[in-house]
């Protein structure tokens, strides 16, 4: 009969486990560092915000953009959501028709954006079609000039109405939506909105958030 071995193990050491709950207090402490600038902008917009109310509505809470909502340029080759990250979206929702409300509201987008200064390079505008159609040439052509493009993606409709809601009583079209860079739908504004008090809530947005956003993705 083989005889029983008892093997000998050390004892912990006293010290590591101090040592482990001390780095994870650090860890916590660098994600908390990281995240307060964003949840203080967000607080100074939402719940302080500064210079009096919104011109638009405010969605509170945000809502993201689906993960998995799909897609498509107008070459039909597919976008991510992910790859809309990282920049202010002032966004319109249009059919490929574009009658005379779409062009006159994507005039007022292009505008807004001229108007926001030196800060416009942190806001892209986009333009949703919850259509397959092809926009007429000289709609492609406005939304297509140098250095005022407009980014413009296909999106199936039911998806669409799944994620931005319009007030009571409105179309999709009804409104501008601004879309954050991490991609969180927070206000809806009049389509044809006053375009000062519009920009007024713009400024706001990008003051906020100045500590934590910049231009590009």
């Amino acid at each position: 009969m083989t005889p029983l071995s008892f093997a000998v193990h050390s004892l912990p050491d006293p010290g590591v486990v101090p040592q482990q709950r001390a780095g994870r207090w650090k860890m916590l402490l660098v994600l908390a560092m990281c995240a307060a600038p964003v949840v203080a902008s967000y607080f100074t917009f939402y719940v302080v915000k500064p210079s009096g109310s919104a011109y638009g509505e405010l969605i509170a809470p945000a809502v993201d953009m689906p993960a998995d909502l799909p897609l498509t340029d107008l070459q039909g080759r597919t976008v991510t959501p992910a790859a809309l990250r990282g920049q202010w979206l002032l966004t319109v929702v249009h059919g490929s028709d574009c009658p005379a409300a779409c062009e006159r509201q994507l005039f007022v987008q292009r505008q807004l954006r001229e108007m926001l200064g030196k800060e416009r390079a942190r806001v892209d505008k986009l333009w949703l079609i919850p259509d397959s159609g092809t926009p007429r040439p000289e709609v492609l052509a406005a939304v297509s000039q140098k250095g005022a493009e407009v980014t413009v993606l296909r999106v199936p409709a039911e998806r669409l109405q799944a994620w931005l809601k319009p007030a009571q009583g409105q179309a999709l079209s009804g409104h501008f939506y601004v879309i954050d860079p991490m991609n969180r739908w927070m206000e809806r504004a009049p389509a044809e909105p006053e375009p000062k008090k519009l920009k007024a809530d713009l400024d706001k947005l990008l003051r906020a958030s100045a500590s934590w956003d910049t231009a590009g993705r």
